[in-house]
């Protein structure tokens, strides 16, 4: 009789003991019954027989998880403090594992004679770019908006195909993004599988198919993409490697470009991080080649407006000059819906979710009020429901209101809206794309959804509001956050034709010396965050809670006074979140911070409880 240690797939619980008369590989995932209940589990270790008495496995089945998946999912438990059956929730098995091969091995000439007959031309700041990175295990392409960056990925992901092994194309939203899956698929073909959330049961299956079979060179996607069955991966390119979506927010709560580079030292791969605007991490600690300019030779006048958020008489009259030019313009506002807030003028009563302690936003179209966080939606009052009052004002311009205040301003005009209430599927997206594109849409307003790494030909005006909204936010990082997002923005204009970007802000002296040099911006950004701030410091965040406030704050305060005993971690601070409560649950927090992980990493697993979830290096504080 064998005996294993099995964990539990998609379970916060540690492992368990089972029999088996069959001598079963690590990795493997069988079925076992757990209180009754049939759930599938991976066998990660023999041990010897226990005093207690063990249940058997009852199935064995075809599918498992390679050695080195296997690793990323115990470099994920471990660094993330969660489970091995949380890290193997995200992973994707392989299967039939001799079809793999035999089919790799036929589609390994096909390829081979295809690649031959590329006709993709680099410039001589490419080619030296892309020589650069064949350099280096790890490198930062630092790579103005327009200067050709993705052209170098494909250039290099010939190279791999040529010597017959597969490659990972990681970007923020690929659903976000179908142009470039476009320009993939044209130039690779049926080499290249696009894997993402909004594809249909059908299409992923399909999608895995072709990934397992060995048939897919090249898989592009999100950061779920790391996790899929590939065998003898070659590169691992990381796009826009600043993007916050790399972050997941759930259990386990990683981060895809740190384990895309953990992935590289697994594989002994190189791995390419990609961006017009890098983080300051990924800028200190990697070799970088900067790539400066663009194939666009029209200018960008930049024009500050010291406002508030609105649209304000210049704001108008800059649409109305576009308009016309019969030239196209884009809006960026940060807050989705038509205000974000609901206050009464008369006793200052502000509507808040009832199951959060945030204000909700007002959805005219559907005349109601929606939380953003926990989708709770309720009747637009049209009295105050503390005093009677009618005097209820709105604050917090949002993207619908804007649409709604544009449109009426110029009849003629058209004018949609570009964010997560009206672009619900990649349908819509690559539809909403084609007609701005086509010129038959004139002003595209929307939030950070406008800076996904979409080409927008003919924008010739660029309107930037919330910026010092932004720059304000309580976060070590929201200079960064700021600047990034004006550069991506403002560099979806002027693609075809000079263009103006008119930013609503007080802050002018801030942006405009970083404006042309986000490099020396990034120098002095590393003055500010020495011996307080990431990358040279680890932070965490202990998240506690539970709909009971009283049971969520015990639990902190239980922790907090373990933690005190470790000195080599510093409690930055404890208490409520500043968002107090979300979705009926009360939530506390504690914030640690530490020269080395592995210090957090011990003191947390010493000290935590059942009631807390773990935020290595998080980007999230509110």
């Amino acid at each position: 009789m064998n005996y294993y240690k099995i964990s539990i797939i998609n379970s916060p619980l540690g492992e368990f003991t089972y029999k088996a008369k069959k001598s079963i590989k690590f990795g493997t995932i069988v079925e076992i019954k757990v209180k009754n209940r049939e759930v599938k589990g991976v066998v990660v270790n023999r041990c010897l027989e226990p005093e207690f008495i063990t249940n058997d496995i009852l199935d064995i089945s075809e599918f498992y998880f390679s050695s080195k998946q296997l690793e990323l999912a115990k470099f994920i438990s471990a660094y993330y403090i969660c489970s091995l059956g949380d890290s193997f929730g995200i992973m994707v098995p392989f299967i039939n594992e001799i079809s793999n091969q035999v089919c790799n091995d036929e589609s390994a000439t096909r390829h081979s004679e295809l690649d031959s007959e590329s006709n993709l031309i680099l410039s001589k700041k490419q080619t030296d770019a892309l020589s650069f990175l064949k350099q280096h295990k790890i490198s930062l392409l630092f790579g103005d908006t327009g200067s050709g960056k993705t052209e170098i990925y494909m250039k290099y992901f010939e190279s791999i195909l040529a010597s017959n092994k597969k490659s990972i194309f990681l970007m923020p939203e690929i659903s976000l993004t179908p142009q470039i899956g476009i320009r993939l698929q044209n130039h690779f073909g049926d080499k290249i599988v696009m894997y993402h959330s909004k594809l249909t049961p059908k299409q992923k299956r399909e999608a895995l198919e072709k990934i397992r079979s060995g048939e897919a060179k090249i898989v592009a996607g999100p950061r779920s993409t790391l996790f899929l069955p590939i065998e003898n991966l070659g590169l691992i390119v990381v796009d826009e490697e600043h993007d916050d979506s790399y972050k997941s927010s759930s259990r386990p709560r990683y981060n895809a470009r740190d384990l895309a580079i953990y992935m590289g030292k697994i594989h002994n791969i190189p791995v390419i991080l990609g961006s017009a605007t890098p983080s300051l991490g990924s800028f200190v600690k990697f070799p970088y080649i900067r790539l400066k300019g663009g194939f666009f030779n029209s200018n960008r006048e930049f024009i500050y407006e010291r406002s508030a958020e609105c649209l304000s008489p210049l704001i108008l009259s800059s649409l109305k000059t576009t308009l016309d030019k019969k030239e196209q313009s884009i809006v960026f506002i940060p807050t989705r819906a038509n205000f974000k807030h609901l206050i009464c003028n008369d006793c200052g009563h502000h509507y808040e979710c009832v199951f959060c302690s945030i204000g909700m936003s007002i959805h005219n179209k559907s005349n109601a009020l929606k939380c953003h966080y926990c989708n709770y939606t309720q009747a637009l009052p049209q009295v105050c429901s503390e005093c009677g009052g009618d005097s209820l004002v709105s604050s917090r311009l949002g993207t619908a209101q804007a649409v709604k205040n544009i449109s009426e301003e110029f009849e003629d005009a058209q004018v949609e809206q570009f964010d997560r209430d009206v672009i619900t599927s990649a349908t819509k997206l690559k539809k909403a794309l084609k007609r701005f594109n086509d010129e038959e849409t004139d002003i595209l307003v929307g939030t950070q959804m406008l800076s996904k790494g979409h080409d927008y030909h003919g924008v010739t005006l660029a309107i930037i509001l919330g910026m010092d909204n932004l720059l304000n936010m309580p976060h070590y990082a929201s200079r960064e956050k700021a600047l990034s997002s004006l550069l991506q923005i403002a560099g979806r204009s002027g693609r075809k034709k000079n263009a103006k970007v008119l930013v609503q802000s007080f802050n002018e002296d801030f942006f405009n010396t970083y404006l042309d040099n986000y490099e020396l911006f990034l120098e002095e950004e590393k003055e500010y965050r020495k011996g307080l701030y990431p990358p040279y410091k680890k932070l965490c965040r202990v998240l506690f809670s539970h709909k009971n406030g009283a049971k969520a704050r015990e639990s902190m305060e239980i922790m907090h006074n373990k933690l005190l005993s470790f000195n080599e971690i510093e409690i930055v601070g404890y208490g409520k979140c500043a968002i107090e409560r979300i979705s009926n649950k009360y939530r506390f927090e504690i914030l640690l911070r530490a020269d080395k992980s592995t210090k957090l990493i011990e003191a947390i697993r010493v000290s935590k409880d059942n009631l807390c979830e773990i935020d290595m290096d998080p980007i999230e504080f509110a």
